[in-house]
């Protein structure tokens, strides 16, 4: 039986209950939410649409239902509003997520725990400085969103399967997070070589542009929030790939947030690099071999980081 209790009915909360429930990865999903209406909304609206599915059972709680689960995945928090500054939206989300803990981790002390919310890499810090819960247990989304958008970019600009593209985005989810092009391919020929390669009379390949592909990256969240009003769908397949990753028995490689312990040179501080993950969370790293320019991309990005986490409380 897999568990998972989903912290936050909102958008990406409630998208993520759906996801696990059609995609059959857990059998007991708890929504728990301060407008418990919402929460107890939500769940009916996916429980009623069970008998289509793997057998799921999905409903409306409070902290003490997370007894026993698997996973817990934090999506609370405030969106960033016109005018405000990262630094406020991270205070005010750190000051959420530190309400959150005792609460959850009372009930839950043995979950895996997935951070969702913005900013995702000073939460997952938050969280493992204050939780108590082991680091192996604690992973951030972090760049897995960012990585999709690249791998979709890159299958769309060569007309082949996704899962053909082996690509990650490293560092923080956000400004200062980086692609790696050195370490990229396509079905394993180098990607700056694939314009020589790929042999499509009909559609030859050109060159890429990386600072093109690198700007449309960071700008799909502002788009899409600009066209629908917030974005909830492919982060939502990330955290149920993620969940599914966890509850197999077997690891697997993703670009997700978790706290550095000398890596790259980098020391306390939650970003994205390729973290091998499974059945109890977070088994080690995967250290791709970058460049010089692209390993102090990561530190810059690292450093980024800290220079917030030093400009608020914890």
């Amino acid at each position: 039986m897999n568990k998972v209790t989903i912290i936050g009915a909102g958008n990406v909360g409630a998208t993520i209950a759906f996801t696990l429930t059609v995609g059959g990865i857990a059998s007991e999903i708890v929504l728990i939410d301060i407008n418990k209406g919402k929460a107890f909304g939500e769940a009916m609206d996916i429980r009623q649409g069970t008998p289509f599915c793997s057998p799921c059972f999905i409903y409306a709680g409070d902290y003490p239902d997370a007894k026993g689960s698997d996973i817990v995945i934090i999506t609370s928090g405030v969106a960033r509003k016109p005018g405000q500054s990262r630094l406020d939206l991270a205070q005010i989300n750190v000051d959420i997520t530190k309400k959150i803990i005792p609460e959850i981790t009372r009930y839950a002390p043995d979950a895996t725990y997935i951070i969702v919310s913005n900013p995702v890499d000073i939460l997952t810090y938050t969280f493992c400085k204050c939780s108590g819960i082991p680091e192996e247990r604690i992973i951030g989304s972090g760049t897995l969103l960012d990585t999709t958008r690249l791998r979709a970019r890159l299958s769309q600009i060569y007309s082949v399967n996704q899962q053909n593209v082996h690509a990650s985005v490293l560092g923080e989810h956000g400004d200062s997070s980086f692609i790696p092009w050195s370490t990229i391919n396509l079905s394993n020929v180098p990607i700056a070589e694939v314009h020589k390669t790929l042999a499509r009379p009909e559609k030859p390949a050109e060159p890429l542009n990386y600072d093109e592909i690198e700007e449309y990256v960071r700008r799909s969240g502002g788009i899409i929030i600009e066209n629908k009003g917030a974005t909830f769908h492919a982060i939502s397949i990330c955290v149920a790939h993620l969940c599914r990753c966890l509850f197999s028995g077997i690891d697997t490689t993703l670009p997700v947030s978790t706290m550095m312990h000398g890596e790259y040179g980098i020391e306390d501080v939650c970003l994205s690099v390729l973290t091998v993950v499974g059945n109890g969370g977070v088994k080690g790293k995967m250290l791709l071999p970058l460049t010089q320019e692209e390993e102090g991309k990561l530190r810059k990005s690292a450093d980024c980081l800290k220079s917030i986490i030093n400009s608020i409380t914890i």
